[in-house]
């Protein structure tokens, strides 16, 4: 099967549009859609904004039949159609792309796309299959090896072969649930550069959900926003300033601003220091390899990478989970194992990926979890014989208010909390008092445009008192708005470093792509 060419082509069919009418749907007394009417033309590239909670997946599901809607109407090119199933949702032309790879890891991308038909023959002709592909991939802008296992294809390439595969099954319609969250920044332009030239020459309309603004403002024609399961504001994107669109979608909530950033200084003290670091990787088959790592006080240093190049074990390594087989680590110039007692004497702290799994004892209290740095310790820094429940309260009390969690009370669980609201409570719990070195991975994955502004302020706050920071992210516009330097980590080693002030994008995903 031959790579297909990049060129833009009309493919078969013609772009459909949609209308929700008062889309409402009530889960017992709670509203998660509340009257809810957009407006997505044929052959336009649509935006769907809002913060965890605000309604963008229930109206995509109700619109894929995944609900019934409690009230409202589903209209597609002009009437009004009943979507009782996502299979019902295929007859009207309507596919929606997912966030996660639907895709079997061990077939081609051709074996993918035939299996994935509904009249596919007990018997497949190959031969005539592969003709069959081959002409309609002429149709398709994508460049995708159709030969070759899925699970050998680059994250783009798989990302591309999911739009085509709505493409072979005939969707004129489609739905992209933050289709650009694994991929390099240069994997996604291309992609979404190439969806647009779809919807330009008619043949597909999109409803996209991202809370990327950039990639909202370079590549959709309009946004809707929703808050709180309504419609708060709907139009063209020339007529919305990303401020706007951000007001929108959070209220009059006020978010804290982010300090601003005095450089680092020359003198300033190397806190952490990695240097000639082996340890075998997750599946024991590769080493990661860290020849040189340093941070200094008042540094935040971020390291970029495509998920699964090496970052979750050197947290791993950091946090005393997995030993390196040699080299050295150091904390102000001495040797560090990452034991409660040297964690404890160098002010090291650790913000996790996954804070309620990796950071938390779900079923304790939010005050129990609060307490784990302080629980054996007495108001005067000695060792505590007995637990001061009184005084475990009292703190988590105060932490809760200073970092705005919000919780039934501090004797709830604390996995009964919103996952920014576990968030807010580790930070508060890792960020008080003296604090030389913050190891955060991925702080504001899956939570919502109000908590990460808080969290990265809280961050940025910790910098800025002279806390050094090694932050590990892979969303690359928190490491250029957070970072002081960044470094690209690729298949367990640092491939490239740059000043964050002025980096070039497209080098830094050229490296995180593996282009070095």
């Amino acid at each position: 099967m031959p790579v297909i060419r990049d060129t833009p082509v009309l493919p078969s069919g013609t772009a459909a549009g949609i209308e929700t009418i008062g889309m409402t749907m009530r889960f017992g007394s709670f509203t998660a859609l509340d009257d809810v009417s957009i407006r997505v033309p044929a052959g336009s590239f649509h935006a769907l904004l809002g913060e965890n909670g605000a309604g963008k997946s229930t109206l995509v599901k109700c619109i894929m039949g995944f609900y019934h809607a409690t009230s409202g109407a589903l209209v597609v090119d002009g009437r009004e159609v009943s979507v009782a199933s996502p299979r019902d949702a295929a007859t009207f032309g309507l596919g929606m792309v997912y966030q996660h790879f639907t895709l079997v890891p061990s077939l081609t991308g051709a074996e993918n796309l035939v299996i994935s038909r509904s009249d596919v023959p007990a018997v497949i002709n190959w031969g005539q299959e592969r003709k069959d592909l081959a002409r309609f991939m002429e149709r398709m802008p994508f460049r995708i090896p159709l030969d070759r296992p899925v699970r050998e294809l680059a994250a783009g390439e798989k990302q591309k072969l999911e739009i085509v595969k709505q493409l072979y099954l005939g969707r004129s319609f489609l739905i992209l649930d933050e289709p650009t969250s694994v991929l390099t920044p240069a994997e996604a332009d291309e992609m979404l550069g190439l969806v647009r030239g779809l919807t330009d020459s008619g043949g597909l309309t999109v409803l996209m959900i991202s809370h990327k603004f950039h990639e909202i403002t370079k590549f959709a024609d309009a946004v809707s926003i929703l808050r709180r399961g309504k419609l708060v504001g709907t139009g063209a994107i020339g007529d919305l300033s990303t401020a706007a669109m951000a007001a929108l979608m959070i209220g009059d909530v006020k978010l804290a601003e982010l300090d601003s950033r005095a450089p680092v200084g020359d003198t300033a003290e190397t806190v952490l220091r990695l240097s000639s670091i082996k340890a075998p990787d997750r599946s024991g088959l590769k080493t990661i390899e860290i020849d040189d790592l340093t941070v200094r006080a008042g540094e935040i240093v971020g390291i970029a990478g495509i998920s699964g190049n090496g970052q979750k074990e050197v947290t791993e390594i950091l946090a005393g989970q997995r030993p390196p087989v040699s080299g050295t680590i150091e904390v102000h110039g001495a040797a560090y194992g990452a034991t409660r007692a040297e964690t404890r004497k160098n002010n090291v702290r650790f913000i996790p990926e996954e804070p309620l799994q990796n950071a938390c004892a779900p079923r304790m209290t939010v005050s129990e979890n609060l307490s784990f740095r302080t629980f054996d310790l007495k108001p005067d820094g000695g060792q505590a014989i007995w637990l001061s429940k009184a005084g475990m309260k009292a703190r988590a009390t105060a932490l809760i208010a200073d970092f705005k969690v919000k919780t039934a009370s501090a004797s709830s669980p604390i996995a009964a909390l919103s996952g920014g609201n576990v968030q807010r409570a580790v930070l508060a719990r890792e960020l008080i008092g003296d604090v030389d070195l913050l190891i955060v991975s991925n702080p504001c994955f899956g939570l919502d445009f109000s908590a990460v502004a808080e969290i990265r302020a809280r961050i940025m706050k910790a910098r800025n008192a002279g806390t050094a920071v090694l932050l590990l992210s892979e969303d690359l516009d928190e490491l250029l708005e957070l970072s002081d330097r960044i470094l690209v980590i690729s298949e367990g080693r640092l491939v490239y470093e740059t000043a964050a002030r002025g980096a070039d994008i497209g080098i830094i995903g050229a490296h995180m792509a593996g282009h070095h």
